[in-house]
Formats: structure tokens, sequence, C-alpha cells
């Protein structure tokens, strides 16, 4: 149980970090404010239309991840991505990660969701990396732009990044 320690003392300073980051933001907007008015309301414009069109992915993304918790059991991630599957779950979490489709930062609420199950550290990082470095969905395209062999190539090599990646991340917490 100590990676689990390790990875809560993880997230209490993301926590941090996020507060952080929001009080930045909130302080440059008030600091460009009294400068420069217009330049402000129209910074704000943006950062707006920019969430109002990512809300509709975080809600669809969320919904997603409350479907998987419902219908997806505990002992079924840890069978399939637990410790004990061994090599098999690293393999399990980056074939998940290469066929999913959708922003990378939907991976994380779906990881939160594997570690909550009881999957392994090594497996969600790799289904993780996987998810944004490996593109089964969009291989036909990638293949039709750049050619067959560097579309493989590049997503083998990809997908062999992402196990390891999901190792050194294992070793490391």
């Amino acid at each position: 149980m100590p990676s689990l320690v390790r990875f809560e003392e993880w997230r209490l300073i993301v926590d941090t970090t996020s507060l952080v980051s929001l009080a930045l933001v909130g302080g440059a907007y008030v600091w460009t404010a009294f400068r420069r008015r217009q330049s402000a309301a129209q910074a704000a414009r943006v950062g707006l239309k920019s969430f109002r069109g990512m809300a509709t992915t975080f809600v669809a993304v969320f919904g997603l991840v409350g479907l998987f918790e419902v219908y997806i059991p505990a002992s079924l991630i840890a069978k399939w991505m637990g410790h004990s599957a061994g090599v098999l779950s690293l393999l399990t979490g980056g074939v998940l990660g290469s066929v999913a489709a959708g922003p990378p930062a939907a991976a994380f609420p779906i990881a939160r969701t594997l570690l909550d199950g009881g999957a392994w550290m090594p497996a969600v990082a790799a289904f993780i990396v996987s998810w944004v470095l490996v593109g089964v969905v969009s291989l036909p395209f990638e293949a039709k732009v750049f050619g067959a062999r560097f579309a493989l190539i590049r997503n083998g090599g990809s997908f062999l990044v992402a196990l390891l990646i999901g190792l050194v991340m294992g070793w490391l917490l």
C-alpha cells in the first residue's frame, strides 16, 4: 500500500496546484482589467467561449465515467488490470487506451475510476499514454496521408513506448 499513500500525496499536490493556478489566472485578469479594460473583456469572452465548447465534452465524459462505474464491477477491473494480472494488465491498459477516442483530458477521470477499481498503476499509466500517443481509430486516415508503413511503425512504436512509460511510472510510484 505504500504506492497508494504516495498517490494520495500527489493528489493533494494537484488539488493545491489547481487552486494556485486558478488564483494566478484570476489575479492576471484583475491586473489586466485595471491596465487595459478592453483587453480583459475580450480575454474573458474568448475564455467563456472556450469553456462552453469544452463543457459539453466534459459532461459527456463524466456521464461515461458514471456508466463505467455502475456497469463494470471493480472485480472485473482488478482481474484484468490489477497487479496480480501482471503483464496482461499492462497490455490491457495499453490496448484500451489505444482504441479509446476523444480528447486526451477524458482519460484522466476514467483512469481515476480504474485506480479506484483496483487497477495496477503501470496499467493505468499505459492506458493514459496510449490514449494520447496511439490512434487505432485514426489509423486508416493516418495511413492514407503518410503511408501504411509509417502509420503502423509510428503506432506500434508509440504502443511500446506507452507500455514502457507505464512500467517506469510503476517503478517511480
